[in-house]
């Protein structure tokens, strides 16, 4: 996989989280608005669960700064060590490169895919609050 496959890879990762973090944030103030409550109530409702989805989001960017951080010292190490063994051979200085790559990729890999599920995570724990405020609004309209 060369540098643009992994590029592109990151980059569609990152937008289908912006996508899916939006996409949470939009439909909880969509029902949050749409719920019979006063407006003091929604308000505080709204602002609660705005609070609290862009908390979730802080802490997600804060995970995946670190791991891009850890993986760019990784990188850097890694580019380090094939240096000084370019003086070794040709034959040895293709393997570190092939290591290297298939390391850095497993990590890109793994990362990007801990960050989709802490998304998705997110995104049904926003889409079961949404749930839980229109069934407490219905509830509040039949009594």
């Amino acid at each position: 996989m060369n540098t643009e496959e992994t590029n592109a890879q990151i980059q569609g990762s990152s937008n289908l989280t912006k996508g899916i973090v939006i996409g949470a944030l939009l439909g909880a103030a969509a029902a949050l608005l749409f719920a019979p409550k006063s407006g003091r109530e929604l308000r505080s409702n709204l602002s609660e669960k705005i609070s609290a989805t862009a908390d979730k989001s802080k802490e997600i960017a804060n995970v995946a700064k670190d791991k891009v951080t850890d993986l760019a010292k990784t990188v850097s190490e890694k580019t380090s060590d094939l240096a000084d063994s370019v003086g070794s051979g040709a034959s040895q200085v293709m393997s570190s490169v092939k290591e290297a790559a298939a390391d850095v990729s497993g990590t890109i890999s793994e990362e990007s895919t801990k960050v989709f599920d802490k998304t998705k995570q997110l995104s049904h724990e926003a889409a079961d609050e949404v749930e839980k405020t229109a069934a407490n609004a219905k509830r509040d309209l039949k009594s």
